[in-house]
């Protein structure tokens, strides 16, 4: 398959901007990387969006911007020209663009430096954010069984946003309910249970669709991290080396 200057647009915003989604879909069959591409691609403009400006109603337009040419996908009207929204019309069934909808409301939070207001919505923020995407990318290549793929998306958002919480506390923002290490750990604890309840389950997701689940590789390595030291989250000591994906690309395993 050759790739057009579309997806190879969305392929170089992933290698900038989620070098290590890329990884993985650099270790998926080809036909996979069409579809996984623009998805990605997408996930880096609207997550980056509420970043690149200290303009409120910038960011909120970036986002309404894109939440629009979600619209489009949608309802079947013809979709603006763009580099990742062109190729995202052949990704996307209506369902999974309002889907995805969801996920660009749940960012207008990162514009703001208000805290969560409770555990439900921090759990939803991960879901919506995290599983959202993960979703998306396994309906778009096989079957797979949605609450499988939810909770192994938790565990990878939960371990991806500790390692960010230094970076987060940088930029003045509150990324957690509670900072003290008993609750650090708890949280790790939980999302690395619901990891392992997704791989317990992992014969309800299609060899194809499970390409989608490799950017979990090493999460649980990094929960269990935290679990045993769990200041190593306020003290940026996470472990952030790349995991091998040798072993997902040969058996499928993630």
């Amino acid at each position: 398959m050759d790739f057009d200057n579309d997806l190879n647009a969305c392929a170089a915003l992933v290698e900038r901007g989620d070098p290590e989604r890329f990884r993985t879909v650099m270790a998926a069959p080809v036909a996979a990387r069409a579809k996984l591409f623009p998805l990605y691609a997408f996930n880096v403009e609207v997550a980056r969006a509420p970043w690149v400006t200290a303009e409120p109603m910038i960011a909120e337009m970036r986002l309404q911007w894109w939440r629009d040419a979600l619209e489009e996908i949608a309802t079947g009207v013809s979709a603006r020209r763009h580099e990742v929204v062109t190729p995202l019309v052949d990704v996307l069934s209506a369902n999974t663009a309002k889907m995805l909808d969801e996920l660009i409301a749940v960012r207008r939070r990162d514009i703001y430096k208000d805290a969560f207001e409770d555990e439900a919505h921090f759990t939803n923020y991960i879901d919506q954010t995290a599983g959202h995407l993960m979703v998306a990318a396994t309906r778009s290549l096989g079957a797979a069984e949605e609450d499988v793929v939810r909770d192994a998306a938790f565990g990878a958002g939960i371990a991806a946003w500790l390692r960010a919480v230094p970076q987060l506390e940088a930029a003045k923002r509150v990324p957690l309910l509670d900072g003290r290490a008993e609750a650090v750990q708890d949280l790790a604890a939980g999302a690395l249970r619901r990891l392992q309840k997704a791989r317990a389950s992992k014969a309800k997701i299609s060899k194809a669709a499970s390409v989608a689940m490799w950017p979990v590789v090493g999460a649980d390595q990094l929960l269990k991290q935290v679990v045993r030291d769990p200041m190593s989250v306020a003290e940026g000591r996470l472990d952030a080396r790349p995991k091998p994906l040798i072993w997902a690309a040969m058996f499928g395993r993630w």
